[in-house]
């Protein structure tokens, strides 16, 4: 069962941003939903063939860069024209299970129509097992410059248990296969999957830094209410993650990270250096605008956040019509974006500038620094930077920043 939307205020049919203005950095997000299979733990928007009702893969492609038109369209009347597109994303679902000619003919229709900064970052998500070293050469060719790849596991046992399909023997086959044809990497993994054991997860990092990515990603596993995963912890066959098993599986991923040259600058993500961060996964976290291309994907401009119509048949209807995908959007008051800007900033390694705080979280910084939660060098120098342990207790160091209430049991 995906995530159930926003609550918000219907989305006019022609998609006018009100208050528009000129944005300053730009992506596009294309949400690809399909999938071979639907995985235990996702509640992301994705659909198997046999929940394609009265759509097809095949019209998938044309339908986006229809979208693209009516947002190039609906952005021009909102008064708020990028100036270029900075980053694209191709994310799911599984974007390599459409052939990488669509994928490269919908990048180009984003190139036609808005343009690509110079070195502009585009990056397709793909499983392991959705794409071979002749497709990555197509995607290279065709302008993409950097793959993110579902690794999760190294340990068929894990794997199993997260319902994913592919062979651990072939990430190190398309890793290679990509770095030849001249993209970027990045791993992604999960830890905390029920039953992975501490040596399990040690064998995955390994396995991870033995393919000397650019890029890694590393999710604590979050059991979904409504999935598969979740009814099968309920129901008592597999167990709880454990939250202290989690904690100690991050500090060993973080150390054996800093000895690969893998550097964290969000909670969750490493790069080798400024050059291989994820550029379009920094626009969401310090507030950027872009626009959301597929079913049930999200937008934001000029302080406007609206999603699009889940199921592929009924963002397809509503695009070929000439009308808005979007089914709701918000515009986000001064309250809600600060709250936002602490709950963003604060997980990147650029710390949060304390300039911009109100005066209570101000006060609350000391007792976040003799917790041993903020770095006390950074605080100095005008910045709110986590410590490890802080990045552990994340939420907490958010929670004071937004509430009056004392730290208790952490000193």
């Amino acid at each position: 069962m995906p995530h159930p939307d926003p609550e918000g205020e219907p989305a006019p049919r022609n998609g006018v941003v009100p208050g528009g203005r000129t944005p300053e950095h730009f992506g596009v997000y294309v949400h690809v939903p399909f999938c071979s299979v639907r995985c235990g733990y996702c509640d992301f928007n994705t659909y198997t063939a046999s929940q394609l009702r009265g759509f097809s893969q095949t019209e998938f492609a044309d339908t986006a860069i229809s979208e693209v038109r009516f947002a190039r369209d609906t952005l021009a009347a909102s008064h708020a024209v990028p100036r270029r597109v900075e980053t694209v994303f191709f994310g799911g679902g599984t974007p390599t299970r459409l052939p990488a000619a669509d994928l490269v003919r919908i990048l180009g229709s984003i190139r036609e129509t808005w343009g690509l900064a110079p070195g502009a970052e585009v990056t397709v998500e793909a499983n392991p097992d959705s794409i071979d070293a002749q497709g990555l050469r197509e995607l290279a060719a065709g302008g993409v410059t950097r793959m993110s790849f579902g690794m999760q596991s190294a340990v068929p046992e894990v794997l199993r248990t997260l319902d994913r399909t592919h062979d651990p023997r072939r990430v190190p086959l398309v890793v290679r296969a990509a770095g030849e044809a001249g993209m970027q990497v990045s791993v992604d993994l999960i830890y905390g999957a029920p039953g992975e054991r501490m040596e399990d997860w040690e064998e995955t990092v390994e396995a991870a830094c033995a393919l000397h990515p650019d890029h890694v990603s590393a999710y604590a596993l979050i059991v979904e209410p409504g999935t598969a995963l979740a009814r099968r912890i309920r129901r008592g066959e597999l167990p709880s993650p454990d939250e202290d098993l989690e904690a100690a599986k991050y500090e060993w991923a973080e150390a054996r990270f800093l000895r690969e040259g893998l550097h964290w600058y969000e909670t969750s993500n490493w790069s080798r250096d400024a050059e291989t961060r994820s550029r379009h996964n920094l626009n969401y976290w310090m507030g950027g605008d872009w626009w959301g291309i597929g079913p049930g994907a999200h937008s934001h401009v000029s302080g406007v956040r609206w999603w699009n119509a889940r199921h592929p048949a009924a963002w397809a209807g509503r695009v070929r019509a000439g009308e808005s995908p979007a089914t709701g959007r918000e515009r986000l008051d001064a309250q809600t974006r600060y709250e936002e800007w602490v709950l963003l900033r604060s997980r990147l390694s650029e710390g949060l500038p304390l300039a911009g705080l109100h005066p209570h979280a101000l006060a609350a910084l000391p007792g976040l620094v003799s917790a041993g939660l903020v770095q006390a060098g950074a605080a100095q120098q005008g910045l709110l930077v986590e410590t490890l342990r802080g990045r552990l207790l994340g939420d907490l160091v958010v929670d004071r920043l937004l509430s009056d209430q004392e730290i208790q049991g952490y000193n």
